[in-house]
């Protein structure tokens, strides 16, 4: 098991008005984020907890993973071929809730989450990058419970448990609703795989802000 808690906050002003998606930007919005990211740049210490874990059974619709059992076809599927898998919880880190916003102030707020979720997926990045060096992955894909029918939230019990403390660890808490707190957090399983495989192409809601991939028609039919 190793954490990763010196992971560098590399966004700009540029990246947060691109992730905003707006058709018109003001100076002053330019204003709000330049101070935003200030203060966070003074706090934010994403963290990554990640562990080299073995596959040691396998069932129709299931897969036994450091003596927990994930009851997900497709998670079963996708891990096939491969024997070892890397459980991952990454975190943009609680030291960003102690950034003070009026909650009237709708826009900074709105600002400030955006700032927070572009850090977190800067540190998925970072993570990416550090597993495929050190372990001399080739193609990788990863999947989250909850992101599909399939392999439901009530899952994160079993993935945070193969972990230990995880409050302890990187101050991540599971809720009974099995959502992470901090909420700019997220969890899964990488694993080594000859496609690119991405839970999005499996899904057919069109409006979605975090959508990866396409909806593909042929994964579908793969995968049933």
């Amino acid at each position: 098991m190793e954490i990763l808690d010196n992971i560098p906050v590399e966004i700009s002003v540029e990246n947060v008005l691109k992730a905003l998606r707006l058709s018109r930007r003001s100076l002053s919005m330019e204003k709000s984020i330049r101070n935003l990211m200030g203060k966070v740049k003074q706090v934010a210490r994403p963290k990554v907890l990640y562990k080299v874990s073995y596959i040691e059974n396998r069932d129709e619709n299931s897969v036994n993973i450091d003596g927990k059992k994930f009851n997900s076809r497709i998670l079963k599927m996708n891990l096939e071929n491969a024997e070892r898998v890397f459980p991952y919880i990454i975190t943009a880190g609680r030291e960003l809730e102690s950034i003070e916003i009026s909650k009237s102030d709708y826009m900074k707020m709105f600002l400030l989450d955006a700032i927070k979720e572009l850090i977190l997926e800067s540190a998925i990045g970072y993570f990416e990058i550090y597993l495929t060096k050190k372990y001399a992955i080739g193609t990788m894909s990863h999947m989250n419970p909850g992101s599909l029918r399939d392999w439901p939230v009530t899952q994160q019990t079993g993935l945070f448990s193969i972990f230990g403390d995880v409050d302890d660890l990187i101050d991540v808490k599971l809720t009974s609703s099995f959502i992470m707190d901090p909420i700019k957090s997220v969890s899964g399983i990488y694993f080594p795989t000859e496609i690119n495989f991405k839970s999005c192409m499996l899904c057919s809601m069109q409006r979605c802000s975090k959508r990866r991939a396409a909806y593909s028609p042929e994964m579908v039919e793969k995968y049933s």
